[in-house]
Formats: C-alpha cells, structure tokens, sequence
C-alpha cells in the first residue's frame, strides 16, 4: 500500500537525495521555507525529507543505497508511516507561510528586555518570554497599571531594550570620629556592576 515515510539524511543532502529518489521514479516531499530571493532556501526539517511509495513492491535496500541517505525512519523494526493528514498539514501551513511573506524572524529569548514601539502599548517595557521558534505574535511580560500582565504583540513591534549600568548606593566610609570601617569587597564607593537589563 502506498504509504509516506520519513527518510533522515546526512547534513545539507535533502535535495540531492530528494533529486535521485526522483530519477528513480519516487514521489519525494522536501518541505522548504519561503525565504528572500537573497537567502539561501532552508529545509524544513533539517535532514529530513518524505517519500511515497509502497514496501510490498519496493525493498527497504533499495533505498538505502541511495547517496547522501542515512536511514528510514522505523519503529519496531518497520518503517513509520506518515498519515496524509500530516502531510497535507505540512503543505497548507507552507502556503500560509508564503502567502505572508515568509516567516518572521527574531533573535530574542526568554528573559530579553524588549521595547514596544508601536500600537497602544507603544514605549513599554517588558520580558521577553516566547515562542522561540519562527512567529508573527509573540508574548511579552509588561508592567501596566501597577500589575505585571502578560501580553501578545506582534514581533515586528519589539525591538531590544539597550542594557544600562547599575550602580551600587555608596557605601559608609566611617563609624563617626574617624573610625573607618573596613568592607570585605574593599574601600566604600559607588561601584558600577556588569551591564544588566532593567527588567521592569
């Protein structure tokens, strides 16, 4: 019965065992990001394609010695069979993907301090929180009336909040008539610590 199964392979030859697969006349599904014209075309899955074929009529070995193919995908000793319907989700968040634009990116992770620049929450601080991966909305911890909240902005609106220096209140250099007091981390001062986010 025909059936999808998920080939792994080496690093970066998706597409050449996807090109062999189909001079061999197989049906292959190398899902690809929407990307600029300027930017090189990334997988999906990285090392990972699909192929549709039958193995009642088409030997494990065959494909095996194909080059750049590590193995198929088993569990039990069979090969793992992909339903369509996840297939064919694939497809459809692509073409959504595309139909966008591509995917947004950012580099921010939890813990970040961004800055809101525009909409109504517009110069806001907050706390990065996620999702890590490739999305348009993101969620963000802000201070807003008092309470923390949690908010969903689109990533497009944040930017990264630049780290300020915190200075540490002076210490007491004397006990009163002249005595000095002597600190374990050296003479009383203003200290300037490492660059930290002001997080709230």
């Amino acid at each position: 019965m025909l059936s999808w199964y998920v080939l792994h392979t080496k690093p970066h030859a998706e597409s050449l065992v996807a090109r062999v697969l189909v001079a061999r006349g197989f049906e292959t599904f190398l899902p690809l990001l929407p990307t600029p014209l300027a930017e090189p075309i990334q997988p999906l899955f990285p090392a990972y394609l699909f192929v549709h074929c039958d193995f009642e009529l088409v030997s494990v070995e065959r494909l095996l010695w194909i080059p750049g193919l590590r193995r198929i995908i088993a569990f039990g000793g069979r090969p793992a069979v992909v339903p369509e319907t996840a297939i064919a989700l694939i497809r459809s968040q692509l073409a959504q993907i595309e139909a966008q634009g591509g995917l947004p990116s950012h580099n921010f992770k939890p813990g970040d301090t961004v800055i809101i620049d525009e909409g109504p929450l517009a110069g806001l601080r907050g706390i990065f929180q996620g999702p890590l991966g490739p999305a348009e909305r993101v969620h963000i911890l802000i201070r807003f009336l008092g309470q923390v909240n949690r908010a969903e902005v689109p990533v497009s609106v944040l930017r990264a909040a630049p780290a300020e220096p915190v200075r540490l209140p002076r210490q007491r250099g004397t006990r009163g008539h002249g005595r000095r007091i002597r600190y374990q981390d050296g003479e009383p001062g203003e200290e300037e610590v490492a660059r930290v986010p002001d997080l709230l």
